[in-house]
């Protein structure tokens, strides 16, 4: 993968998109600061300037249609936590794609797709934000870091280049089924019971997370053996 490193940059994949036309698949733009760093549900990603991994990987023409884009955030949900393991750190993902290490969130990502013809995926921008050298999150009382976790320092290029090389080695496994256990296996509270938010009933139970549908949706087991399943922003965790 190419990787292209920025000074600072409003959103990775704010500018990953503006450039996508010109940009080869496997190109990665890496920001040193990002300005407005955007997340799930129209979240701002807070991060220090030159602590953390805030990047974007362009990938296009994958095998993949519209409903099958829930492989890519699998692939790259266990990309992270495997690097992390790498490093003697043991991580859950919160459903969909955040990584949480002991309760604390340490990553998350923003997936943005475009459509070809057929219904079949042109273009996929996974933008990371990973929590590497920081270690005061007063905007974030909920987060964690690498050295925070192991009290070691990290160099960001070096780091960044591992991290693909694993992304990379998992891309045959995109809709191997073994990807898919990979992922179900580090599902944060899995097989728990723990306290839900139904968004669409506007109701609150305790539930057991079972694991998530061949369409991604996330599969919770109700006290009664109901099992309810979840698309993004239909479900919230009460932590």
């Amino acid at each position: 993968m190419n990787i292209l490193w920025l000074d600072t940059i409003d959103s990775t994949n704010s500018e990953a998109l503006r450039r996508l036309p010109e940009l080869p698949s496997g190109t990665v733009l890496a920001a040193r600061e990002q300005t407005s760093g955007r997340g799930q549900r129209g979240n701002t990603w807070f991060s220090q300037p030159g602590k953390n991994l805030t990047f974007s990987i362009v990938l296009k023409n994958l095998p993949l249609t519209a409903p099958q884009a829930v492989r890519l955030n699998e692939l790259a949900s266990v990309a992270v936590a495997d690097f992390l393991q790498a490093r003697g750190v043991e991580a859950a993902i919160k459903w969909p794609n955040d990584i949480y290490v002991g309760g604390r969130k340490i990553c998350g990502m923003l997936i943005e797709n475009t459509l070809g013809p057929g219904g079949k995926l042109a273009a996929s921008v996974v933008g990371i934000g990973l929590n590497v050298n920081q270690k005061d999150f007063p905007q974030l009382a909920n987060a964690t870091s690498l050295t925070l976790c192991t009290g070691k320092e990290y160099g960001l290029e070096e780091s960044l280049e591992a991290f693909l090389t694993l992304f990379d080695s998992l891309l045959p496994r995109l809709l191997d089924s073994s990807l898919r256990a990979s992922y179900t296996a580090r599902l944060f509270r899995r097989g728990v019971p723990a306290r839900y938010h139904d968004l669409l009933m506007d109701r609150e139970y305790t539930g057991v997370i079972e694991g998530v549908a061949p369409d991604g949706r996330l599969c919770i087991q109700d006290p009664a053996g109901e099992r309810h399943y979840y698309q993004f922003k239909e479900v919230s965790y009460i932590l």
